[in-house]
């Protein structure tokens, strides 16, 4: 009836049964030692650099982002006279 629609689902299942699975290691335990440790780090930090650089740069868009509504209310609230 539709030989292009036998043709594409012969070929998927080629490709799906085909490919290669891959062993994922188990890193949960190590994460949850890391999390779990008494070092007196605040747990946003305890992931290293890049927790911090993101905790860093996630502050500062909301600080900027919370400046710039308070900006865009006030200027709202007093509109400028025209002329």
């Amino acid at each position: 009836m539709f030989p292009h629609f036998l043709t594409l689902q012969q070929v998927s299942r080629r490709q799906i049964s085909s490919t290669v699975r891959r062993q994922l290691v188990n890193k949960v335990p190590d994460k949850q030692k890391l999390f779990q440790e008494a070092n007196g780090m605040p747990v946003h930090l305890k992931g290293g650099v890049s927790d911090a650089v993101l905790y860093r740069a996630t502050m500062g868009l909301t600080v900027l982002g919370t400046a710039y509504v308070i900006y865009e209310l006030v200027k709202a609230a007093l509109p400028q006279k025209k002329g």
